[in-house]
């Protein structure tokens, strides 16, 4: 069963860049376009669903490996149910779930198959190649104006097919460390070229977002992996310190042309709408996708009329998920964090190295969510890239050197 498993993973890798599109299959009224229909991402769900079929039966296969996170994970799948059910939107919650159930046997297939011949290479060359395609793409629509209302409600920044250009950032600061450390570790020159030329090509896409979450997240992502890599140095917490100085400057500097000025107040009004969410709901929530509908009862007079999330992954799982979901949330980041270091003790040099670019990731995508929600890293790149850092630092880049 398991001879199939580089297509699998290489097919979600690939189809990556559209997971965006599944908030097309819910009632949330979401500022942004989606290029991808309703109907193709409907068909796109059910094949979806019919890879994490084989997930299951495949992961069912012997011979079984550990799986540290599945508890944690589990129970976070479980007070998201609870969510769901007593929460105001039961079927925009129940998709919630079921994606994030395909997430977690993402991960688990992760760790069980990686080490199996083919599974490596087919997972970085499926997500280095869409993620490069993903980002042309998304260039190539800001320098043509086309769709020209996709150019005019992104205000000339670099969406694609990612609704939003946020929603493209985060998929950036996930995606660029990776594509630096296979970069540096392949040893194949033409999985080396790809991913330099996924690295390149990405960089600008992400300078092209204009996002100052995303500038804020890759810059985090960038002083950690720096951090970690140099232990400490006085040179290290300076470049680390320029870092985070260069991101201050251009968010303050480069962005106001291309974002509404009342962008800068509105997630204020926002997140007191979502913290008197909480109060009302404090343990299990409005449910997932449930934050639009009660939006409208608890914003304040001057606040934005419509809003489909908290503008903070944090106050988002509060909100949506209640201290239930948010403390299950945490304790996968916590065990997470364990299970790496205990993991990296007797990791090879390579497998540190891409281990700790993917951590970089998540650590970015963490700060970005403290002031923005970005549901393709939460559905489609933390869980995967969780995996994808334990495996790592387990085997490296399995053909390559280390």
């Amino acid at each position: 069963m398991g001879r199939l498993v580089p297509w699998a993973l290489a097919f979600t890798y690939a189809t990556l860049p559209l997971f965006p599109s599944f908030i097309a299959l819910t009632p949330v009224s979401f500022p942004g376009i989606s290029l991808v229909s309703q109907t193709f991402a409907l068909v796109l769900f059910a094949v979806i669903s019919l890879v994490a079929i084989y997930a299951v039966i495949a992961l069912a296969t012997p011979p079984y490996v550990p799986q540290p996170l599945l508890v944690p994970l589990l129970v976070w799948l479980g007070a998201a149910l609870l969510s769901g059910t007593l929460g105001f939107d039961p079927r925009a919650g129940l998709l919630f779930d079921l994606i994030f159930g395909f997430g977690i046997l993402w991960h688990c297939a992760l760790l069980r198959y990686y080490e199996e011949p083919g599974v490596a290479r087919a997972t970085f060359v499926a997500y280095l190649g869409s993620g490069t395609l993903a980002a042309a793409a998304a260039i190539a629509m800001v320098v043509t104006r086309r769709p020209p209302e996709l150019y005019a409600i992104g205000h000339g920044r670099a969406v694609g097919t990612f609704v939003l250009p946020g929603e493209l950032a985060g998929y950036l600061i996930v995606f660029l460390p990776i594509a630096y450390a296979v970069a540096r570790i392949a040893r194949e020159r033409w999985l080396r070229a790809l991913a330099i030329a996924a690295a390149c090509v990405g960089a600008i896409a992400f300078a092209m977002t204009f996002s100052r979450a995303g500038w804020m997240g890759l810059a985090a992502a960038a002083a950690f992996f720096v951090a970690v890599r140099a232990r400490g140095s006085r040179r290290t917490w300076a470049v680390v310190a320029a870092l985070a100085v260069a991101a201050l400057l251009a968010a303050s500097l480069v962005f106001n042309a291309h974002h509404d000025p009342s962008e800068n107040y509105t997630r204020l009004a926002i997140w007191q709408a979502a913290l008197s969410m909480v109060n009302r709901f404090p343990l299990t929530g409005v449910g997932p996708f449930g934050f639009s509908h009660v939006y409208a009862v608890v914003r304040l007079p001057d606040g934005e009329p419509v809003a489909f999330h908290a503008h903070s992954v944090y106050l988002t799982f509060l909100a949506e998920t209640g201290l239930v979901g948010f403390s299950a949330f945490v304790w996968t980041c916590w065990r997470f964090a364990r299970e790496l270091v205990d993991r990296l003790k007797t990791a090879t040099p390579d497998g540190a190295l891409l281990a700790w670019a993917a951590t970089a990731g998540l650590v970015g995508t963490l700060v970005q969510g403290a002031i923005d929600t970005v549901t393709v890293v939460i559905f489609g790149l933390w869980l995967a890239t969780m995996g994808l850092a334990l495996v790592a630092a387990r085997s490296g880049l399995p053909g390559e050197r280390g």
